[in-house]
């Protein structure tokens, strides 16, 4: 698990907890879970490259360092995705946004690709490809598969949760992909569903079942 990286940070776990009880409203779901993306985005743009302006201080000139949000991109797994997704552009209002559709068969566990739009000449941008759990790890592999197919400078994962299988999964198709998340749960049931967990993030984020 090398390249995992467990964001630990008391006010990230604080709001995972409150997000993980089955009494949370949609709303409160909603909101909580953008709040933790933004503190995880701390986190992922941690090495992110920069460069530096002139500027005018209300004293002098300067030299002074900035982020290139452009050639930032996330990469939202639709639905539930987006939950992550508004999140890390409250932080990052610049970056760029690429939307990859996938859907799991329910017999299979297979994810099956409807939809596809990234931004051009992504050979020059980093991406972040967000999903908030990672469960079988079928849909990321998809994902990320399609994603190198238009070589970005770099890609990381992020999620909200995942587990031991799905860890050994994405890391045995993708070794080279960090991945980031919030919490490392115990196991998948034999639904494909993370336990403990906090059941179907998507039903949850958009108030479907």
């Amino acid at each position: 698990m090398s390249k995992v990286t467990l964001v630990d940070h008391p006010l990230v776990q604080h709001k995972l907890t409150l997000m993980r009880r089955k009494d949370a409203s949609t709303n409160s779901f909603r909101r909580l879970l953008n709040e933790l993306a933004m503190l995880m985005t701390y986190e992922v743009t941690r090495d992110v490259a920069m460069q530096e302006v002139d500027i005018e201080t209300p004293l002098e000139p300067m030299k002074a360092k900035v982020i290139d949000g452009k050639k930032l991109v996330f990469v939202s797994i639709l639905r539930a995705g987006t939950g992550i997704l508004d999140g890390m552009l409250s932080v990052v209002p610049g970056a760029r946004v690429g939307h990859i559709g996938l859907y799991r068969d329910p017999k299979t566990l297979t994810a099956v690709e409807y939809y596809f739009k990234v931004p051009s000449h992504m050979e020059d941008r980093d991406v972040v490809v967000v999903d908030p759990m990672l469960a079988t790890g079928n849909s990321a592999i998809a994902a990320i598969e399609r994603v190198k197919e238009t070589r970005p400078k770099s890609i990381k994962f992020v999620c909200l949760l995942t587990c031991p299988e799905g860890i050994k999964a994405l890391q045995a198709a993708h070794p080279d992909v960090p991945i980031f998340t919030a919490a490392i749960d115990r196991e998948l049931n034999d639904h494909g569903y993370i336990l403990p967990g906090l059941g179907d993030a998507g039903d949850r984020i958009f108030g479907t079942k």
